[in-house]
């Protein structure tokens, strides 16, 4: 638990008087060189700068709050430049009460208030002023007036640093990248561990298994449904609505009155921001979860709105952002660092949205949170993930993203020791990500032209490989030596289609060449999810064997396991079941015969498992590829423009981080999303949670309670009992 407070900094050393008063007299100062420079904005009279200081001051203290609870939609959708044009008016106003003082308009009065509030923020970042430390101890003061909150179970703070791999944290724990978790770990408060990712090692899958205690027939981040002829997508708001109606029952890891901010689902809380599957102003009312609470617009983000200074400081972080990226890929070109992606367009411009934006109104919700006394509350902090996809793992540029993740961590550390309730700590990723040459770049063919090729499509797809004339070998030449190639199991499904073209085959079907899902190939989709494809053949009804699709695509599984890029298949064969491919051997995951060498050796001891689990899932794919991973030199490459990526087996991606108070129970070997909710509400439960009921929630036909049988079978999306 955490320990009583030592005085803060600031009111130990009793300088509130003295701030107030530079903060006046800079402000003073600031007005005056504004009257001379702003042409339009007046203060012909020494008194007036003073004078007018003191009531925007004032009025900032005591009114500025009230404004912004009634206006706080306005902010909300201009990302925190509305606040500007709220504060000029406000300076509009004070111009009127104070005799002499001229303010031709409101974009006078916007420049004033935009330079003041500069002012502002830089004088209390000079001073070193905590506005935490002020914002909880008025919470401290609110705490001691209700003395029946004392029995309350401590609070708990679930951070996930999105992508963050366990060596990779170790790594920067030791090299001085992440300062404020290392000294918890040197402390002795708290300790750190991995768990290992389900097959499909990405966000989709491990946030729905970690929030709702079941990730039950997610495959990708994006994943091809035959039945809808549809593909999911996560990252879409009514799909995401879908996957967690499937998932929930209400009785999720932040029910029944926890927080998510910045998440993909819900996990059935009662208080949501920037949560996929609840932007009610994006998806359509019919296919929304009925909600038992329901926030007003841009909940949770009043902590960061309340102060116009907080938006202009994330303004200026930003723009610094953004020359960091151009340089970081500068710098990559001029060393010639490989593998690199192309890093140009907009990305520069769009990348401080995910490394800084949201990054900062994700931690003052959480503080607003601490402030309500929430029980739990889950927070995702996407910025290592989108740095580490286009500049590397352990490059300085992705671990600079970390740093400033890692000074967030402190912050709310610093912030939970004075919140009105005691607050535990729990840092921990959803995956890793596994570093390589991307594959279009590297063979000079993305996977999905590589499918529709072995499938016979018609015509030539556009190459979407890098064109750099430094590349070690032309495409072509790997296209020749690939179709040259001939492992062990290539020549033996060869043999395979051969003997079978005598055998009577009475199905037959016509491919279609369209559908509402591109066709990479006549009757064949291919749909990739970073270090994972799946290939389906959406005229075949239910999951097609492998057995059918020799006789139909005789080339492509052959094609498939010879490649230099393709670590392993899954594929289903009426005879034997569950059938892992690879190059050298293969592996039947219902009786466990290995022939030749286990293509899922270099995966891990888990991989067996992981693999046959997916293969029972309703939509999973006629043929799911995973990348090939190299143990030598710890690389992969991605189905996607990526320099790190995951969303499969191999490497780094597998192993997520947790670090917890060393006081707690320890956790075991944790394998999959699942089972880490279990430790979760384990841990919970521990402190003195009680356990959701869910009572009058609607259950998922995916969700833990429905799997469990506790109320009713999961179905089957192909038809026939599972």
């Amino acid at each position: 638990m955490s320990a009583t407070p030592p005085p803060g900094r600031l009111l130990r050393t009793g300088r509130t008087l003295a701030r107030v008063l530079i903060t006046w007299a800079a402000v003073t100062g600031a007005l005056v060189v504004l009257s001379r420079r702003v042409q339009g904005f007046e203060l012909p009279s020494w008194w007036q700068a003073p004078v007018m200081a003191l009531l925007l001051g004032l009025l900032s203290a005591l009114a500025w709050p009230l404004v912004m609870r009634v206006a706080l939609p306005v902010a909300f959708f201009t990302l925190g430049l509305g606040s500007f044009l709220l504060f000029g008016a406000l300076v509009l106003a004070v111009s009127f009460a104070i005799p002499g003082v001229v303010v031709a308009g409101l974009r006078e009065a916007v420049i004033v208030a935009v330079v003041l509030a500069a002012v502002s923020g830089l004088v209390s970042s000079l001073l070193a002023v905590d506005e935490d430390e002020i914002f909880f101890r008025r919470a401290r003061r609110r705490a001691r007036a209700a003395p029946e909150d004392a029995d309350r179970p401590p609070g708990v703070l679930f951070l996930q640093i999105d992508a963050l791999a366990h060596d990779t944290a170790r790594s920067a724990v030791r090299d001085g990248w992440m300062p404020n978790l290392a000294s918890w770990l040197r402390s002795g408060s708290h300790t750190m561990t991995s768990w290992h990712t389900d097959w499909s090692s990405q966000t989709g899958a491990a946030v729905s298994g970690i929030l709702h205690g079941s990730n039950h027939d997610i495959l990708g981040f994006r994943w091809y449904e035959k039945d809808r002829d549809h593909i999911t997508r996560v990252s879409h708001p009514a799909d995401a609505v879908e996957v967690e109606r499937r998932h929930s029952d209400g009785r999720g890891l932040l029910a029944p009155d926890g927080a998510g901010r910045g998440n993909l689902f819900t996990g059935d809380a009662a208080h949501v921001s920037l949560t996929m599957s609840s932007l009610a102003h994006v998806v359509p009312a019919r296919a929304r979860r009925t909600r038992r609470t329901r926030d007003r617009v841009g909940s949770g983000y009043y902590a960061y709105f309340a102060s116009p200074v907080n938006a202009l400081r994330t303004i200026g972080v930003s723009v610094v952002d953004v020359f960091r990226e151009l340089a970081a890929s500068a710098r990559e070109r001029r060393d010639d660092v490989r593998p690199r992606v192309a890093r140009g367009g907009i990305y520069p411009l769009a990348r401080p949205g995910v490394t800084v934006i949201s990054r900062d109104v994700v931690v003052f919700a959480l503080l607003e949170d601490m402030l309500a006394g929430r029980p739990v509350v889950y927070a995702d902090f996407l910025g290592y993930d989108e740095a580490a996809h286009h500049g590397g793992l352990e490059r300085a540029d992705s671990l600079a993203v970390l740093r400033s993740i890692d000074q967030q961590l402190g912050r709310l550390h610093r912030a939970a020791e004075l919140a009105p309730r005691q607050y535990h700590l729990v840092v921990l990723s959803d995956h890793g990500q596994t570093q390589g040459w991307a594959f279009a770049d590297r063979f000079g063919e993305s996977v999905e032209e590589l499918v529709g090729r072995l499938c016979g499509s018609p015509g030539t797809a556009e190459t979407t490989g890098s064109k750099d004339s430094r590349r070690p070998v032309e495409s072509w030449q790997v296209t020749m030596a690939l179709a040259e190639s001939a492992g062990p199991i290539a020549r033996r499904l060869r043999e395979r289609v051969e003997r079978a073209g005598a055998v009577r085959h009475d199905h037959t079907f016509e491919p279609g060449l369209t559908g509402e899902v591109p066709r990479v190939a006549p009757g064949v989709v291919c749909v990739v999810s970073g270090h994972q494809a799946m290939v389906s053949f959406p005229d075949l009804p239910g999951r097609a064997s492998l057995e059918e699709i020799e006789r139909h695509w005789p080339v492509l599984l052959p094609g498939l396991v010879d490649h230099d890029g393709v670590g392993f298949l899954l594929v289903h064969s009426e005879e034997f079941g569950p059938v892992v491919l690879g190059r050298d051997g293969l592996h039947r995951l219902a009786s466990g015969v290995v022939i030749g060498t286990d293509p899922l050796l270099p995966y891990g001891e888990h991989a067996a498992a992981l693999v046959a689990r997916v293969s029972t899932f309703p939509h999973c794919a006629d043929v799911v590829i995973n990348s090939r991973y190299d143990p030598d030199t710890d690389e992969a490459s991605p189905f996607e423009p990526h320099v790190g990526s995951h969303g499969g087996l191999g490497g780094p991606q597998q192993h997520a981080l947790l670090a917890y108070p060393r006081r707690w129970a320890p956790p075991g070997e944790i394998v999959g999303a699942e089972q880490l909710h279990r430790v979760l509400r384990g841990w919970l439960t521990d402190l003195g949670h009680p356990e959701p009921t869910g009572d009058g929630a609607a259950i998922g036909e995916d969700s833990r309670t429905a799997l469990d049988g506790l109320l009713l079978p999961a179905r089957s999306y192909l038809g026939g009992p599972r």
